[in-house]
């Protein structure tokens, strides 16, 4: 076999350990039509080259890629190449500090190595795409690292933390799960000096650090409701309970995650959750729902309800007269 056909099998060889954790030599002769000889001298080629090839005996070993002192070049084929691209896109506007930045540059260096052919999808992709970027605040990515690696290690971690209020202590928790909205990450975890169960935006998080004390993981709610429960009606004055006539699935696809809980109640019908300051303000997106509802709590939405449609009305009538 020429030069250029052993290096082509050794890429194929890269890119087929990359695609999945463990892969036996005879699964891997048969994808590249060889020996078993020949893949155990791949291998070596690989490794001569700094790509940390693992090899474990036994039911169950194989050839796996390990990690290495540096991140190895990635093989992507068409579909993966032009999903990274548009990922990259979007990324560049995300609520990670530094990370927009991060992105644009990994973008460039990918459509600098792009063949011709995937280079003019992509870029029609951007052409007829513009991204809105939403208010979020952005969040420095160490402090994302420091507390993944608190819930990875089961460890206490403690930070400074700046309350909606502009109160300000130090907080001591036992980190579960981070969760992230469309423009806010909110970390869940148990309060030790509160004892209990609380949620924190990672933006009003100042000095965090993971300590060294290993906590034992409690039993704990799901942290996606729990935070989704907890920005969509602790924090606010008022909190809207609304009987919605419509499935809920048919509600959640005209109402963000972050700013009401839908859940069933009987066939047909569904529960709707959100907290707000404004009644006036909820009583307008409430409207906007294409369904019948009922209010059923507090009885101040319903004055304004009342309000708003009295007001519409009389936007209504006056618009008639004038015809």
């Amino acid at each position: 076999m020429t030069v250029e056909g052993t290096t082509e099998r050794v890429l194929r060889l890269l890119e087929l350990l990359q695609r999945r954790p463990v892969w036996t030599a005879s699964e891997l002769a048969a994808e590249l039509d060889v020996t078993n000889r020949s893949v155990r001298r791949d291998v070596e080629r690989l490794r001569g080259l700094g790509y940390p090839v693992h090899a474990t005996a036994g039911v169950g070993g194989g050839y796996q890629l390990g990690a290495g002192t540096r991140l190895p070049p990635l093989l992507l084929d068409d579909a993966e190449a032009i999903a990274t691209a548009v990922s990259l896109r979007v990324a560049s506007g995300g609520t990670v500090a530094g990370t927009g930045e991060a992105a644009l540059r990994v973008l460039a260096k990918l459509d600098q190595v792009m063949p011709p052919r995937l280079r003019s999808e992509v870029r029609a992709v951007h052409t007829a795409t513009d991204t809105l970027v939403s208010p979020g605040a952005e969040v420095d990515p160490d402090v994302l690292l420091t507390l993944a690696r608190a819930c990875r290690d089961t460890v206490r971690a403690r930070f400074d933390y700046t309350t909606m209020r502009g109160d300000a202590a130090t907080r001591t928790v036992e980190p579960v799960r981070m969760v992230a909205t469309s423009h806010r990450w909110y970390l869940m975890a148990w309060d030790v000096d509160r004892d209990d169960w609380r949620t924190f935006r990672l933006d009003r998080m100042h000095d965090v650090t993971a300590t060294t004390w290993r906590f034992r993981p409690r039993d704990h709610p799901d942290p996606v409701a729990y935070v989704q429960e907890s920005v969509t009606s602790s924090p606010y004055r008022h909190t809207a309970r609304v009987l919605v006539h419509a499935e809920a699935e048919q509600v959640a696809a005209y109402v963000p995650p972050q700013a009401a809980r839908v859940t069933p109640e009987a066939e047909g019908r569904c529960l709707l959750v959100s907290g707000g300051d404004d009644l006036d303000l909820i009583a307008l997106h409430l409207g906007r729902l294409p369904f019948d509802s009922e209010i059923l709590g507090p009885p101040e939405l319903r004055e304004a309800a009342d309000r708003l449609a009295r007001r519409l009305a009389g936007m209504a009538t006056a618009n008639g007269a004038d015809r």
